[in-house]
């Protein structure tokens, strides 16, 4: 069963999909997933994935998307890069451009490679950032929201790196350090709703990193510990539908009285690697950069985005000079 719903997957024609306003995920099959080292403090090579689990989790979130009304689009695994599986991992949308991740580690160095000649395939505009030697930026550091980027720093992607995410897109980056190396990606502890709202794990930042999000976010749905480390940040949404591996009594009560339907997809085999639902599929349909109205209204005005001019910090915040 499975190897024929991959197949149906792998001879979809993308390219319809990609060019509407329909929510779009890039995913890649765990065939060669397993943990074969040790980045992250999830990781612990003496505790494998159950692999048949793992198949049967990753096909029920592919059904859980397309439920939600997005498409799927499917790339193929490689069997020497068994994180390959956490697609959202390998780069930013920035509408037809794919911005290549500066993996930390060589280890998942190579998986760009694969995910550029997709995106290539397909007409898409490959770069990659201007980084020094020992400079990283990963994709899954950074989200929009409410007309800046925000973006974490620390564990995977080093502060200089954001101020070559800035300029490449022409955006405002608002830097977050992360102080508990389990929150390792910003994805595992900040996940945007609308642009009001966002679901917050301040234990995993720094004193004034959380300041900074306060001012930032109008209406948080902020994690205690025992939530945050249950992955429910490391989710998707889908028009309003929140998919996320699982969900806390009192954060399903605030998603419903905001409206929003929740759907709960376990993925507890990825997050032995550290990942979850956001991580398993990377969104097509994102745009960073500024539109030409944005661009043209601020240099007309001299304003910024609201709530900009309140948090700006010399040392975490990066202004794009014009």
């Amino acid at each position: 069963m499975g190897n024929l719903f991959q197949e149906q997957f792998f001879h979809q024609k993308s390219d319809d999909h990609l060019n509407s306003r329909q929510q779009v995920y890039l995913m890649c099959p765990p065939d060669h997933y397993g943990i074969s080292y040790e980045i992250n403090p999830w990781m612990d090579r003496m505790n494998q994935p159950d692999l048949d689990l793992a198949r049967e989790q990753w096909y029920n979130l592919v059904s859980d998307i397309q439920e939600a009304g997005a498409v799927v689009e499917i790339v193929p695994p490689v069997p020497s890069l068994p994180d390959k599986v956490f697609m959202a991992d390998t780069g930013l949308i920035d509408q037809n451009r794919f911005i290549m991740s500066r993996f930390r580690y060589p280890l998942r160095q190579l998986e760009t490679g694969y995910a550029a000649d997709w995106f290539r395939s397909r007409n898409y505009e490959v770069l990659e950032f201007p980084l020094g030697a020992e400079e990283s930026l990963e994709s899954s550091d950074v989200a929009p929201f409410r007309g800046c980027l925000v973006a974490g720093y620390g564990f995977r992607t080093t502060l200089s790196a954001h101020e070559a995410l800035a300029r490449l897109v022409q955006k405002q980056v608002l830097s977050i350090k992360f102080v508990d190396p389990r929150f390792y990606h910003l994805d595992i502890s900040f996940c945007p709703l609308d642009d009001r709202r966002a679901i917050v794990a301040p234990a995993a930042w720094s004193r004034h990193s959380c300041e900074l999000v306060e001012k930032l976010v109008p209406e948080p749905l902020v994690l205690e510990l025992d939530e945050a480390m249950t992955f429910c940040a490391n989710a998707i949404v889908v028009g309003k539908t929140v998919i996320m591996p699982s969900c806390p009594l009192r954060v399903g009560r605030i998603l419903e009285r905001w409206g929003y339907m929740i759907c709960v997809s376990p993925v507890s085999e990825f997050i032995k690697a550290g990942g979850a639902v956001h991580c398993l599929a990377l969104d097509l349909q994102r745009c960073l950069s500024r539109s030409e109205a944005e661009i043209r209204s601020q240099r007309e005005t001299g304003a910024s985005m609201e709530t900009v001019l309140q948090i700006q910090a010399e040392e975490t915040f990066h202004i794009v000079k014009e």
